[in-house]
C-alpha cells in the first residue's frame, strides 16, 4: 500500500480522486451492439453471445427442467446458507414498507401518497470468474416484497451453455419470474427495448463491468431506468492503534479481491498502524487463491494518516466510499457524523462481507463517489411513489384565490380559468 501521511486539503484532492477514463471507443462499441439488439433482437443476442461469451445457444431462455436439475449440483449447506440469507433480507426489507398518510393541508383539502411496484424489472447478474448469485438475493428479493409482476433475470451462460447453478437456486428462491442466458451489453439492451424472447422491462438493476455499466447508463437516456450509476467497487476502512490488524488487512483484501480495479483506501491516526497494517496485507496475500487480481487492485490502493478524528471524517465524507468500516474503539461516536456512504459497517465484528451476503442490508451501492447524492438499491428502488389530492368546495375557498393569482402572474390564463369556473360554480 501507498502510506500518505496528514495530507493538505489540496494533496487529498488529489489523492481521493477516482482513475478517469477515456470512454470515447467504450461508449462507441456498446451503443453499436444496443442498436444491434433493437433492430434484430433476439438474431443479434445469438451472435454476441458467440462472439463474446463463445456460446451457441439454441434457446436463450432458462427452461424449469434446467432449474429443478440446478438443485443437485449445489450442497444443501449452501442452499440452506442462501435461504438463510434471504430471509434475513427479507426481514430488513419488509421493514422499509410505506405507509402513506392522509394529510388535510388546510380545510377542504386533503392529498397523499401511495406506493405503487414497478410492474416490470430486469435484473443483471455478473457471470464469469466470481458469479453473484448473491446479487440475485440483494435484487429479487425486495422486488418480490414491493409486488413487481414481472422479475426479469440476465446473466451470462458458461461456455458448455449452463448457467451457475447457486445463481439459478438463488433465483427460485428469491421468486424471479424468468431467466435467460445473456451477458454483457446484450443483455442491457435485450431488457431495455425487449426482443423475441426477453421482455422490455421498466427498470434494470444490478451491476457489471465497464460495458455493461456503459450500456445501462446509455439506455437510461431515452429508454429505460436504470438503479443507479456505478463504478469499480470500493471500500475504505478507519482504523486506530486499538484496532486489530488481522481484521483491518482482511476487510481491505476483501475488497481488492473484486477486480483490477477495486477502490481500496485505509484511514488512520498514526504511521505504525498504517505500516502494520500494510505488512499484514502482504502476509494474507500471499495466501489468497484471487492473489493476481487482488495484487493488481492493491497497486493503487492508499493508507492516508491524518491527525485526529475530524481528520479522519472529512477525509470520509469527501471520499463518499462505497463501503465505510470503522474499526475505531470510538466507532459509535465517529458513526454519527458519517454523512457519505453507501453502508456502513461498525465495530471490529462487522466485515464488509457480512453485508454482501447475510446480515441483511442491500449490497447494490452507489460506488463512484455517487454517495453523496444516491442511496444503495432498497425497497423503494422497487416502487414509485403516486401522489392523490381530493378537494371539497371548503377547499376551493381556501386556496382559490392564490392559485388564481399565481396562474395569472405566470400568464397562464387557462390554468386560472380552471380554477374560476369551479370558484363560480360553487358561489352560484
Amino acid at each position: 500500500m501507498n502510506i500518505y501521511k496528514y495530507p493538505t486539503s489540496e494533496e487529498l484532492d488529489a489523492l481521493l480522486k477516482r482513475p478517469a477514463r477515456d470512454a470515447s471507443e467504450l461508449n462507441a462499441t456498446v451503443a453499436a451492439v444496443l442498436q444491434d439488439v433493437r433492430q434484430r433482437g433476439d438474431a443479434a443476442v445469438h451472435e454476441y453471445e458467440e462472439r463474446f461469451d463463445k456460446v451457441c445457444l439454441t434457446e436463450l431462455a432458462v427452461t424449469e427442467d434446467e432449474i429443478l436439475a440446478a438443485e443437485t449440483f449445489v450442497s444443501e449447506d449452501l442452499k440452506g446458507a442462501i435461504r438463510l440469507a434471504h430471509q434475513n433480507i427479507k426481514r430488513f426489507h419488509e421493514a422499509q414498507r410505506f405507509e402513506g398518510e392522509h394529510i388535510q393541508v388546510t380545510k377542504g383539502v386533503e392529498c397523499w401518497q401511495k406506493s405503487v411496484a414497478i410492474e416490470k424489472v430486469g435484473l443483471y447478474i455478473p457471470g464469469g470468474t466470481a458469479p453473484l448469485f448473491s446479487t440475485v438475493l440483494m435484487l429479487a428479493t425486495p422486488a418480490k416484497i414491493a409486488g413487481c409482476k414481472e422479475i426479469v433475470l440476465c446473466t451470462p451462460p458458461s461456455k458448455d451453455g449452463s448457467v451457475n447453478p447457486a445463481i439459478l437456486v438463488a433465483a427460485k428462491v428469491a421468486g424471479v419470474s424468468r431467466i435467460y442466458k445473456i451477458g454483457g451489453v446484450q443483455a442491457i439492451g435485450a431488457m431495455a427495448y425487449g426482443t423475441e424472447s426477453v421482455p422490455k422491462v421498466y427498470k434494470i438493476f444490478g451491476p457489471g463491468n465497464q460495458f455493461v455499466m456503459c450500456a445501462k447508463q446509455q439506455v437510461s437516456l431515452h429508454d429505460v431506468a436504470i438503479d443507479m450509476p456505478a463504478g469499480p467497487s470500493e471500500v475504505e476502512v478507519l482504523a486506530d492503534e486499538t484496532s486489530n490488524v488481522s481484521f483491518v488487512a482482511a476487510d481491505l483484501l476483501s475488497q481488492a479481491e473484486h477486480g483490477i480495479d477495486s477502490q481500496v483506501l485505509l484511514v488512520c491516526k498514526n504511521v505504525e498502524t498504517a505500516k502494520q497494517v500494510e505488512a499484514e496485507v502482504e502476509r494474507q496475500l500471499a495466501l489468497l487463491p484471487r492473489k493476481d487480481i487482488a495484487v493488481q487492485a492493491l497497486e493503487h490502493s492508499k493508507a492516508i494518516v491524518v491527525h485526529d478524528d475530524d481528520e479522519m471524517m472529512e477525509v470520509t465524507n469527501r471520499y463518499a466510499p462505497e463501503h465505510l468500516i470503522i474499526e475505531t474503539a470510538n466507532y459509535m461516536e465517529l458513526e454519527q457524523k458519517v454523512i457519505n456512504a453507501g453502508s456502513v459497517f461498525l465495530g471490529s465484528l462487522t466485515p464488509e462481507s457480512a453485508g454482501d451476503y447475510a446480515s441483511g442490508t442491500n449490497h447494490t451501492l452507489p460506488t463512484n463517489g455517487y454517495a453523496v447524492a444516491y442511496s444503495g438499491v432498497n425497497l423503494d428502488s422497487f416502487c414509485r411513489k403516486i401522489t392523490f389530492q381530493h378537494i371539497q368546495p371548503e377547499g376551493i375557498k381556501a386556496i382559490g384565490r392564490a392559485v388564481e393569482l399565481m396562474a395569472e402572474a405566470e400568464g397562464l390564463d387557462a390554468h386560472k380559468n380552471a380554477m374560476t369556473l369551479r370558484k363560480l360554480t360553487i358561489e352560484s
